[in-house]
């Protein structure tokens, strides 16, 4: 795990000390006045394409300044080299089930006299039969006039309305998995036979969340439950035009969505509770919480002489404190809340004790600690532009030191040991006071040697990831649905999107065919077995939380 780097010097050769100063610092000020270009360029890019969409223009974006070099990942500076002769792919044919087998015979007119048989050569094929099965059933009706009743038959299992179990379930299928509209799969299930309007359609997906949510519930409470360290992340989603959010927590058990008004603190801890009533607790903890808030000691004081380590409602905690502080500020109300939320949270039996995520300050607090991303922090060495030559040198050697360490991380998590542990925290130490000359190089350095304790809780905890990508990688199922219908146009239909995209992010990752969970559920047979009845006993087999078992 040894690694080296060395300071980038720029190339100059002045005979003074000064003279090379003031060459440092006009490269710095050509890339400064450098950026503010690319930055006003793109200003006035985004200015043109609103003039264009209000004149009724083309709308098609204007092509990149030359010289921008775009977005550039970085999977391939952190790939790791793949062992000779391991092959990765899984067997197609083991995967594929024989629904039926024909044996294909040879015209015996086109034989020989001489041929033998040599028994057969297999070729599978994978087929579809695509059919409609539109039934119409004749239910008995019988009238008793001794209890002037009417008694008719029932429809099957799973039948209801116009459409069977297997149209619903290709509704849903459709939407969520293959991020059709409703149009679009009403056009489809048009070209198969089934008459169905998108607003039917739209009718059936709305009232998912309805059949699908407490589903939604019992999965969130598992996944929590299977580990003491999640990712999260969120992202946009309008709702009837309304901007709100998508939280998505998740681990390798399990994914789940809630949509959001907002993306506050208070929101993380409602999702963290799975949307529990909010819970308040007065202790030593949240008024040392207020007391970095810069809160009075007045207010302080006042607080102090209410009971401690007793849960309140949120209406019973602003009684209170109407009582007992009547003249208390708004901000000020906010921050006591907000602590006794916190404390409250801190003080429940298996609370989230880790999240890995991104630098947001609605994170911060809520878990004791908090994994940052080094994929997410080294995207900021990649948006970096460099015009001067050696600049670009430096940051390209730079980023090259970068991955290496990450690697060596990667390594460490493999056979962890505290000599280990120690020889990366020094080579961080060294890696992140480099100095290169190139300013805005060395600022973002400087920032990532200040997130040493969240960048390094690997070193603490080797089971947790290095990166936030399965979070990231959940939140684009929800882009790409946003993408496709914009939103939902109700909380109800919101509601739906995050039930049924929790099922199907939970059902990929344990495994589970979406389809067949899905009209099992639909035609109440319930055969197949919860999606979080299955978590636990995976959470076991996987380890998921050695460092905090028994806390």
């Amino acid at each position: 795990m040894d690694i080296t780097w060395r300071p980038v010097s720029i190339g100059v050769q002045p005979g003074k000390q000064i003279p090379r100063e003031c060459i440092r610092l006009l490269l710095n000020l050509v890339e400064s006045l450098n950026t503010e270009l690319r930055k006003a360029q793109a200003e006035i890019r985004s200015l043109r394409e609103q003039l264009k969409n209000r004149r009724g223009g083309s709308g098609k974006p204007d092509p990149s300044p030359q010289g921008s070099s775009g977005a550039r990942s970085s999977e391939k500076e952190r790939a790791e080299p793949r062992e000779p002769g391991k092959n990765t792919k899984r067997s197609k044919l083991d995967r594929i089930p024989i629904d039926r087998e024909e044996v294909l015979k040879v015209n015996p007119a086109e034989l020989p006299s001489d041929a033998e048989f040599q028994g057969y050569e297999e070729v599978v094929v994978q087929e579809l039969r695509i059919r409609t099965d539109n039934v119409k059933f004749r239910k008995e009706k019988y009238y008793a006039a001794s209890t002037n009743k009417t008694y008719l038959a029932p429809l099957p299992a799973g039948y209801s309305g116009e459409f069977g179990p297997n149209v619903k379930s290709l509704c849903l299928l459709f939407s969520h998995l293959c991020n059709r509209t409703e149009p679009k799969i009403a056009d489809l299930l048009a070209n198969l036979g089934i008459l169905i309007s998108a607003g039917h359609i739209s009718d059936l997906l709305t009232g998912a969340h309805q059949q699908f949510g407490e589903e939604k519930q019992a999965i969130v409470e598992a996944g929590l439950g299977s580990s003491a360290w999640h990712h999260m992340d969120d992202t946009g989603t309008p709702v009837d035009g309304e901007n709100q959010h998508c939280q998505v927590i998740c681990n390798p058990l399990y994914t789940a969505y809630f949509t959001t008004a907002r993306k506050d603190r208070m929101t993380i801890l409602d999702v963290l509770r799975n949307g529990r009533e909010r819970s308040f607790r007065l202790k030593a903890e949240a008024l040392e919480l207020l007391r970095g808030w810069e809160v009075s000691e007045r207010v302080l004081s006042q607080l102090g002489q209410l009971p401690f380590d007793q849960d309140w409602s949120e209406a019973e905690l602003y009684r209170k404190l109407a009582e007992q502080i009547p003249n208390l500020g708004q901000a000020a109300r906010r921050h006591v809340s907000e602590s006794a939320a916190l404390a409250a949270y801190h003080a429940e039996p298996g609370h989230v004790r880790l999240l890995v995520c991104d630098d947001a300050k609605q994170f911060k607090l809520v878990p004791a600690e908090l994994a940052l991303c080094w994929i997410h922090e080294g995207r900021h060495y990649q948006s970096l532009e460099p015009c001067v030559p050696q600049h670009g040198q430096g940051l390209t050697e730079f980023r090259k030191c970068y991955w290496d360490y990450y690697k060596a991380l990667r390594a460490y998590q493999q056979a962890p040991t505290p000599e280990g542990a120690a020889q990366l925290r020094n080579q961080f130490d060294e890696l992140f006071s480099t100095v290169t000359g190139y300013a805005a190089l060395d600022q973002r350095i400087a920032r990532t040697k200040d997130h040493k304790a969240n960048l390094l809780l690997v070193l603490d905890h080797p089971e947790i990831p290095l990166h936030n990508n399965p979070a990231e990688l959940e939140a684009r199922r929800r882009v790409r649905q946003r993408v496709v219908s914009y939103g939902p146009r109700s909380a109800a239909g919101a509601q739906a999107w995050d039930a049924m995209e929790t099922l199907l992010g939970t059902a990929k990752k344990l495994g589970v065919n979406f389809f067949h969970y899905i009209r099992d559920r639909v035609t109440g047979a319930k055969t197949m077995p919860a999606l979080a009845d299955l978590i636990a006993p995976r959470a076991e087999t996987h380890n998921l939380s050695p460092s905090w078992r028994g806390v």
